[in-house]
């Protein structure tokens, strides 16, 4: 099967009309996908400019006609699985069934701090994903969901109307390989992870597919997505990703078209299904239309 490739856009330092336009664009490029993040601060955490999650997620589903359209990841310990629930099912109809829904643990911080909402250890965030994790799938595939955990409670809880798909897509996203990729293994549709090389996804690939064995199912009936970078040279990296570029780098794509080539390549070869390009504002559209030649060498 060949990969999915699309682009997952962050909502940092932007607006409304720049990412309408950047999506139309991705869309008539011929990605496959597109998806939005979920934080009120930008990523590096240096500023608060970002545009809101759910509604950037509704903006793309009435923006676009034919790409799918992704969340990676909404936040668990700030978002309600019921009102997320709610709100994909909605979203879902918005967009003639195009909606795929991913969920992590949160990892920032002075987020949670400037808004009041809790920050637990690592475990704890954990079991709060894995709580949610469940609350959603219920919510949007069975009828009735009755749900007592330690962090949320669901009593004969309802989700209408369902989404327009009957198995919405559900990703956890993350690379812990204890916590996060046993997760995965029980209750995910989708895996995603950024900003690693093509080695370590593969060994992660790995890991998932040992903890898709104790929890008896088969790694190819998750699709696992990688998102990478993409910068024409060190400068546009910085410009991109400020204080993160060096923590980004190890999955940044630069270079020639044939260099592209060969490093999308590798994640294809690792095990990826799907390659996600990250990208923020300022929107690199040069270094995109260019990455979309080199996929086309490999195929869509």
């Amino acid at each position: 099967m060949s990969p999915t490739w699309g682009v997952h856009t962050g909502l940092q330092n932007t607006t409304v009309g720049e990412l309408t336009s950047l999506w139309n664009h991705i869309e008539e490029l011929g990605f496959d996908w597109i998806s939005i993040w979920d934080h009120f601060y930008s990523a590096d955490l240096t500023g608060p400019h970002c545009l809101e999650a759910v509604a950037a997620h509704t903006a793309l589903a009435l923006s676009t006609t034919r790409v799918r359209c992704g969340s990676l990841v909404y936040c668990a310990g700030y978002r309600h699985p019921a009102v997320l629930a709610n709100a994909m099912a909605t979203i879902d109809h918005l967009s003639d069934g195009r909606v795929e829904f991913g969920i992590g643990a949160g990892w920032a911080k002075p987020e949670y701090e400037a808004y009041g909402f809790p920050f637990p250890s690592a475990g704890r965030r954990l079991d709060l994903l894995e709580e949610a994790v469940q609350c959603v799938r219920s919510l949007l595939r069975e009828d009735v969901t009755d749900f007592q955990g330690e962090h949320f409670t669901l009593t004969e809880a309802r989700c209408e109307p369902k989404p327009l798909q009957a198995e919405l897509p559900i990703w956890v996203g993350g690379g812990g390989e204890q916590r996060t990729l046993a997760i995965v293994a029980r209750w995910a549709d989708g895996w995603n992870v950024p900003f690693i090389e093509p080695e370590t996804f593969a060994h992660k690939r790995r890991v998932l597919a040992e903890h898709c064995t104790a929890a008896g199912r088969y790694v190819d009936e998750i699709r696992c997505a990688v998102n990478v970078g993409v910068a024409k040279d060190e400068e546009a990296l910085r410009l991109q990703f400020g204080a993160m570029a060096d923590y980004v780098r190890p999955g940044v794509v630069m270079g020639s078209q044939a260099e592209m080539v060969d490093r999308i390549g590798q994640y294809v070869e690792a095990g990826a299904d799907q390659v996600n390009i990250a990208m923020r504002a300022p929107w690199d559209v040069a270094s995109l239309d260019h990455l979309a030649g080199a996929i086309d060498e490999l195929g869509r």
